[in-house]
């Protein structure tokens, strides 16, 4: 809070006039704010780049696919899933080939169960038909998840270049 104080005058010994002084014990915060501000922005910009990570070389391979010496499994999701509730198992006989076998989705967490007990990869792909809605398909995701398969990779097609 500023303090009044009168000046006396130097041949009468009376006060002149007023005058305001401020008093020292007071700290002025926007200063402080300024230099908080300016050290947060370079903590910020600084922080991420102190951060390293461990530099890996991966092997490179031509075919990395075929790392299993198994046959790779295809659950198709046709558009006729919303109306018969069926998936389309490919390759998952042992020694039957690229057979197709349509069932129920009731009964696929246990064929899956059946089909990854005598596997090492317990990896499975997932196709669905461009019509399938999303929560049709994450519904055959989670009961594959359920049925103990490890990885599921979702098969896509490369996208055509429009003439």
């Amino acid at each position: 809070m500023p303090k009044v104080m009168a000046q006396p005058d130097a041949n009468t010994g009376r006060r002149r006039g007023r005058r305001v002084t401020t008093s020292l014990s007071e700290i002025n915060v926007i200063p402080l704010v300024d230099v908080m501000l300016v050290l947060l922005i370079i903590f910020m910009v600084a922080a991420p780049m102190m951060q390293k990570g461990v530099e890996v070389n991966l092997p490179v391979s031509r075919r990395a696919d075929k790392l299993s010496n198994t046959d790779p499994i295809y659950v198709t999701v046709p558009k006729s899933y919303r109306q018969d509730g069926r998936v389309f198992l490919i390759g998952a006989h042992a020694g039957s080939g690229k057979e197709e076998e349509g069932i129920p989705i009731d009964v696929l967490g246990e064929r899956m169960r059946q089909e990854m007990q005598g596997r090492t990869d317990k990896q499975v792909f997932l196709r669905g038909d461009g019509e399938v809605q999303l929560n049709e398909l994450m519904d055959v995701f989670g009961r594959l998840k359920e049925a103990g398969v490890e990885k599921i990779g979702v098969v896509a097609q490369e996208r055509r270049a429009k003439k």
